[in-house]
């Protein structure tokens, strides 16, 4: 799904929302109780932002196991929107959107580093943190962005079908950031 407006990225860009619809493009469909007890919340809040994730489009309504059931599921399997909009009040959307998202970041890698000691030897090898600072044009940056998304779409269809996942896979999340280090390019 892809954002192009400033009501709806602001409509995205809440905390609760985004877990929200992670826990729904990750485990599929959940009522308001079941998200509450995997988010950890109550469940009239769920409900709540549930509610406001269908008004704005990013979550809707799916037949239940019986008829008091009120699964929702996630509309879209990825949301994406544009960050070089020269209207302001999109640009402040996407800033708003992009700091939600970057607390989210840091506070999962926390809890990752909190637990990081129980996890088996072969996992805390293979996870962790590292950067690399690279000289490159906007035009490279776009391509660059372009490799590294095609090397994650290898394994998309694992997400939409659990048969497709090998034994002993995870769930892991990576992220992706290209920020600048300086506020100007050099002359």
């Amino acid at each position: 799904m892809k954002l192009d407006d400033p009501k709806s990225l602001r409509a995205y860009a809440h905390p609760l929302r985004l877990k929200l619809i992670g826990l729904l493009r990750s485990e599929g469909p959940k009522t308001a109780t079941q998200a509450a007890a995997a988010l950890g919340d109550n469940v009239p809040n769920c409900s709540f932002h549930l509610r406001q994730l269908a008004k704005y489009g990013f979550a809707e309504r799916v037949p239940g196991a019986d008829g008091r059931e009120r699964p929702w599921r996630a509309t879209a399997p990825e949301t994406s929107w544009d960050d070089d909009s020269d209207d302001p009040d999109m640009r402040a959307a996407a800033d708003q959107l992009n700091s939600v998202l970057l607390g989210s970041y840091i506070q999962q890698a926390q809890s990752y580093l909190a637990i990081r000691g129980d996890e088996p030897a072969e996992w805390r090898a293979a996870a962790g943190f590292g950067d690399a600072l690279v000289h490159v044009t906007a035009d490279e940056l776009r391509e660059l962005t372009e490799q590294m998304e095609a090397l994650f779409e290898r394994f998309a269809d694992r997400s939409a079908d659990p048969s497709a996942r090998p034994p002993g896979s995870r769930l892991i999340q990576l992220i992706q950031m290209a920020v600048p280090r300086e506020t100007a390019p050099n002359s």
